[in-house]
C-alpha cells in the first residue's frame, strides 16, 4: 500500500511527463484485419463499432426473482433423498469406507514386479 506522500510523487511525475490524458473514444480496428493464423478460423473478431446483443433486459436481468426461478428449474426435486441420513447404507468392505489397499499391502510378488503386468517393473 502506498503512502499519501509516494501517491503525491506519483501524480507529480504523471503531471509533469505524460503528454496528455488517453481520449475517452480511441478506435483501433487494426487487429481484426488479421486473417492469418488459426485463431483466425476458430474466433472470429468483432469491430469496436459492431451492434452487439446486450444479454441484460430490465426489469427481469439480475433480479431475485429471476434467480430464485433459475434456481429452482436446475433443482430437479426427484433427485433429493428424503429422510435424515443418505440412503442409510452400510459399508460392505471389512475397512469401512476406504480407499482399498496400500501398495504395501500388496503381496510381494506383486509389489516387486515379479507377477502381472506392469509397465513399471523394478530392475534390480
Amino acid at each position: 500500500m502506498t503512502t499519501r506522500v509516494e501517491r503525491e510523487a506519483d501524480d507529480s511525475y504523471e503531471r509533469d511527463n505524460d503528454a496528455s490524458p488517453v481520449p475517452g473514444d480511441v478506435h483501433d480496428d487494426s487487429y481484426i484485419f488479421d486473417t492469418r493464423g488459426p485463431e483466425s478460423q476458430i474466433a472470429p473478431v468483432q469491430a469496436d463499432e459492431e451492434d452487439y446483443d446486450v444479454p441484460f433486459q430490465a426489469p427481469e436481468s439480475n433480479s431475485d426473482e429471476q434467480l430464485a426461478q433459475d434456481e429452482k428449474d436446475a433443482i430437479d426435486s426427484n433427485n433429493i433423498l428424503k429422510g435424515d441420513r443418505l440412503r442409510h447404507a452400510k459399508p460392505m468392505t471389512r475397512g469401512k469406507y476406504d480407499e482399498g489397499k496400500d501398495e504395501d499391502d500388496l503381496p510381494s510378488n506383486i509389489r516387486e514386479g515379479l507377477s502381472g503386468v506392469s509397465g513399471t517393473k523394478r530392475v534390480t
